[in-house]
């Protein structure tokens, strides 16, 4: 029987569709992609067509040639009341179609195709940096690497300024053993789990712990949350600038510190953090596989080993015209390791890419990473699971790039990418995972410990303002460098409390940030314990873990003890003294003194 064919052509947005019909072997379905176009039609018809649309349509006279087969015409719209003009009518100048673009990436089944892979021995050394080694000497001065002196200036100055405005004279300027002590106050907030108890239940005299009220009144406390500010621009200006202009100073100079302090390891994970925010904000995003499902993004690089945060980036949305970023996982990883060399980068499925590995290999490093089976540089045949038995292994080659396809269940498909594994070895471990995958599991981590240590132990409080939950975030993970750096230095510091050192340690920083403005207080807080406690460091001044950061003492504070209110006295009298007792350390005037003789005492 005689076959008939015939073709039909429809324009489908940035598709044609062709239709081939055969009697014998049934219908046949292609699909090619190209630019818009016209439907091509028969000579006769394209001339009718070209007199019928020559009042809507004018081609321009002098067009490349270049850009007919590139960007195609550009056709300019005409009212119906303008000079009519024919349209050329030459087939030449209509758009031609384009081949769709295809991947030059030929994979083999054998590992001979593969160049040995030759290990790069690391230009620095793993760990904290000399610069850093020099300048700690104690707990303190590691959690001032991060949150340096220049940041700090800016916080005061900026702070202040917002504190006059808000309270005018009721403000008092803050300086640097306050601003200290307001840190100090977050991280002790951290150490007791009180970021999500209620402010005024942490410094009540009955419920509350009485370290807050000793270092500062409530009032105080909640003055320099809401006066916290990190720039003086106006608000319009900042929407106009930049997204991130409100905290951009500070943020960055906040960034650069990171690299310097600390030279990650073999292995470097790349990944997303989510700070959690619930208020306004242009660029919160929703990430539903997140513990905090709406907040902030933030592009992590982490050591692989510590988990020490390396580089940071916050993510903004979308650019503008909300038009998507092409690339942006390469894009990211390519960012976020600027500056190191000879590492292995593990990375998930959003950024890995064999475009990226190769970036990668020029820079003098390598990549290991799970990857999407949609990926168009990859063969379709190994995302099939026909036939395959449970446990087994599939791997592909080219010369510098191993794919593995791994069935650890039943319907389950797992696909890596290495550039740092060159053959295909099978572990000798029950479930016979390769050993790209072993690798993979091994330092995959390091951004999720991140978030699993700091939020056990967070200073991050419910607010309404996003620069403020990205400045606790900061406090966060500068705590968190500062511990790493420091059993790095001394690692043999409360080895017999190993699985609490990282409480022990935000303790102890606490401590030592509050402690100069308990000395130097001038009011002493009417709350028995919060009292007594400012009583007992002033007099045990020696024996407290932050005695070599004490600021001098008044002179009206002479022998531990400064010149108050009675505490027998009802606050009206306003009785002072500077004497106390013996026994509790309580402030007593004359009259509420009892003399006894050496015998009767």
């Amino acid at each position: 029987m005689k076959k008939k064919n015939h073709c039909f052509t429809l324009k489908l947005g940035v598709f044609w569709l062709f239709f081939l019909e055969h009697h014998e072997n049934g219908p046949i379905f292609i699909i090619l992609i190209c630019s818009f176009s016209e439907p091509e039609l028969p000579e006769s018809s394209r001339i009718e067509e070209d007199h019928k649309d020559a009042s809507e349509w004018e081609y321009p006279e002098d067009i490349e040639s270049e850009s007919d087969t590139e960007d195609g015409l550009i056709l300019k719209h005409r009212t119906r009341n303008a000079n009519k003009q024919k349209a050329p009518q030459q087939a030449e100048q209509r758009p031609q179609k384009l081949a769709m673009p295809t991947y030059e990436v030929k994979w083999s089944s054998s590992p001979d195709v593969a160049q040995p892979y030759c290990p790069v021995t690391l230009r620095k050394v793993p760990g904290p940096t000399k610069f850093a080694v020099k300048h700690v000497s104690d707990i303190r001065s590691a959690f001032e690497l991060f949150i340096s002196k220049s940041i700090q200036k800016d916080f005061l100055k900026m702070t202040n300024l917002e504190g006059k405005r808000l309270y005018s004279k009721q403000w008092k300027d803050m300086d640097e053993i306050n601003m200290q002590a307001f840190f100090g106050v977050l991280i002790l907030t951290s150490v007791y789990k009180s970021k999500s108890e209620r402010v005024g239940s942490l410094w009540d005299a009955k419920t509350g712990r009485p370290i807050f009220s000793a270092v500062m009144s409530l009032s105080d406390f909640c003055k320099c949350t809401n006066s916290i500010r990190f720039d003086k621009w106006k608000k319009c200006e900042r929407r106009q600038k930049d997204e991130l202009a409100e905290i951009q100073p500070v943020w960055d100079k906040w960034v650069e510190q990171l690299p310097l302090m600390y030279n990650p390891g073999s292995s470097v994970t790349v990944g997303e953090r989510l700070v959690g925010y619930k208020g306004h904000c242009s660029f919160r995003q929703y990430m539903p596989s997140k513990p905090k499902k709406y907040g902030i993004k933030i592009w992590t690089a982490c050591d692989a080993a510590s988990s020490y945060a390396w580089n940071m980036q916050i993510y903004t949305g979308k650019g503008k015209g909300g038009i998507s970023e092409k690339n942006q996982g390469m894009r990211v990883v390519l960012d976020m390791t600027q500056g190191l060399s000879g590492h292995n980068i593990t990375c998930d499925n959003f950024f890995t890419s064999y475009n990226l590995g190769q970036e990668l290999l020029k820079r003098n490093m390598t990549m290991v990473g799970t990857v999407k089976p949609s990926k168009s540089e990859l063969p379709p045949e190994l995302s099939t699971l026909k036939d395959r038995k449970v446990k087994s292994s599939e791997f592909l080659f080219t010369d510098n790039t191993t794919l593995v396809s791994y069935v650890p269940r039943k319907g389950k498909n797992v696909m890596l990418m290495s550039t740092q594994h060159r053959e295909g070895r099978i572990s000798d471990r029950e479930d016979k995972k390769p050993e790209m995958i072993l690798h993979y599991n091994a330092t995959k981590g390091g951004v999720d410990n991140l978030d699993r240590l700091v939020a056990c132990y967070s200073c991050h409080r419910k607010v309404t303002r996003w620069p403020l939950a990205i400045f606790y975030n900061m406090m966060d993970i500068s705590a968190y460098n500062a511990f790493v750096i420091w059993l790095a230095i001394k690692p043999d510091w409360e080895k017999s409390n190993y699985n609490k050192r990282w409480r022990l340690f935000l303790e102890e920083l606490g401590r030592e940030l509050v402690f100069p403005h308990i000395q130097g207080r001038e009011v002493i807080p009417r709350a028995p314990a919060a009292a007594m406690m400012i009583r007992k460091i002033r007099v045990d001044v020696v024996g407290t873990s932050g005695a070599g950061c004490n600021p001098p003492v008044p002179s009206a504070a002479a022998g531990g003890v400064m010149k108050n209110r009675c505490q027998d006295c009802p606050p009206s009298k306003d009785t002072k003294t500077i004497s106390m007792c013996t026994t509790c350390n309580r402030l007593i005037c004359v009259k509420h003194r009892v003399k006894l003789c050496f015998g009767c005492a």
